[in-house]
């Protein structure tokens, strides 16, 4: 039986079983275009070079067998921005070096393929199975194949906390959730435990709701929640399926 495992002060999961997989979501490298139309300039390449450093600095510390890629590793939905053909390929040719990648693609993962290197191996948009865990972006419903899982762990959704007086206001959150298996697999029953992984690029989120913009789910909207956790990125639990409206 595999266990996972939060890495604490990072938006990153560990799988472990005979071997370690490290798992995170939602890079959308390139994202810097968007903001530049908006007279917002991060400099060129800043994230990318930020997110590369900071992954690195996860695999020595934990020392995993592969990394997953839970999807969303570029920006633009349907087509390769410019600075993406510049980002992406520098992005993966570093991590090639360092490890074993897979990549789930998202929704925003229109034709990387052509952005890829050797050696990536780029997965179903539907998921991989380790065990009894699905792993998929989120962005599509999973299939009654995978109904023998037990726990999905996906991205998509960018869960942020909003409350305007806390000292985390507009700060990223973990949320794991207790579900009723059979709103997702008719043939089953019992609970299925969802576990959204935040998102790994710590700018694409903001401190006013006002502006944030959810992505929609299947697999959420057909979740009947029957209790849930909300945790901080160091792990701390701040509460329960009562802010879930506020996050995701």
């Amino acid at each position: 039986m595999v266990q996972t495992k939060i890495i604490p002060g990072y938006p990153a999961l560990m799988i472990e079983g005979t071997k370690k997989s490290l798992v995170i979501t939602d890079l959308h490298l390139g994202f810097e275009s968007n903001l530049s139309l908006n007279n917002i300039f991060l400099g060129k390449n800043k994230t990318v070079i930020e997110i590369t450093k900071e992954i690195e600095e996860i695999i020595k510390k934990t020392k995993p067998d592969s990394l997953i890629l839970l999807g969303d590793v570029k920006s633009g939905i349907k087509s390769i921005t410019k600075t993406e053909w510049e980002t992406v390929p520098t992005f993966f040719e570093r991590i090639n070096n360092l490890i074993d990648t897979i990549l789930v693609p998202g929704n925003h993962d229109a034709n990387i393929e052509k952005l890829i290197p050797n050696g990536i191996t780029l997965a179903s948009s539907k998921g991989i199975i380790i065990d009894d865990i699905l792993l998929t972006h989120g962005h599509t419903m999973p299939t009654e194949n995978f109904s023998s899982v037990n726990k999905i762990i996906m991205g998509h959704v960018h869960p942020v906390f909003f409350e305007e007086k806390s000292i985390i206001n507009g700060e990223r959150v973990w949320v794991t959730m207790k579900c009723n298996k059979q709103k997702i697999f008719p043939s089953k029953t019992g609970k299925l435990e969802i576990i959204i992984i935040p998102t790994f690029n710590k700018h694409f989120y903001t401190t006013n709701k006002k502006f944030y913009k959810k992505s929609i789910s299947p697999i959420l909207d057909k979740s009947e929640v029957l209790e849930a956790k909300i945790l901080t990125l160091d792990g701390t639990i701040i509460g329960n399926e009562s802010l879930l409206p506020n996050i995701i």
